[in-house]
């Protein structure tokens, strides 16, 4: 199979995946969207392209600012939601400085932070011993 079709394939199924995946499923794969770019990102710094670096960590700013930090619910996450959003806005400006500085460091702790984040949000995910609603209830992240 070429390139092309792979990516094509790789599309769609991403596609159908957010079209079925419930709020949590695609707070999830918000995680992995940034995540994922933030490696490829520091793949490229390493091999000095500039412009393929830049546009990864572009998407991975947007990821978190235009969707994670936007998802949060403030009114019904109260300090939480407001810790996350300090944290979201952290990553943000160390994406933008691994960017310009060609940070591997910086690369890497925003990985790191956002994989701790994740496990969580998976572990929130999980049905709970005892609870008849399946692990549905619990933390609302928001407007997803």
């Amino acid at each position: 199979m070429n390139r092309q079709a792979l990516k094509a394939y790789g599309q769609k199924s991403l596609e159908l995946e957010v079209e079925s995946a419930s709020p949590h499923k695609l707070i999830l794969l918000l995680f992995d969207g940034a995540i994922q770019a933030i490696k490829q990102a520091r793949f490229h710094m390493e091999n000095g392209n500039v412009a393929e670096k830049g546009r990864l960590i572009s998407k991975a700013i947007a990821i978190v600012d235009e969707g994670l930090l936007l998802a949060l619910d403030r009114n019904a996450g109260g300090e939480l939601a407001e810790n996350l959003a300090a944290l979201y806005t952290y990553c943000c400006e160390r994406l933008f400085m691994a960017n310009t500085k060609n940070d591997v460091a910086a690369l890497d702790e925003v990985a790191n932070l956002l994989g701790e984040i994740k496990s969580a949000w998976e572990e929130i995910g999980k049905p709970q011993a005892g609870s008849s609603d399946g692990g549905k209830s619990g933390l609302n992240y928001g407007a997803v």
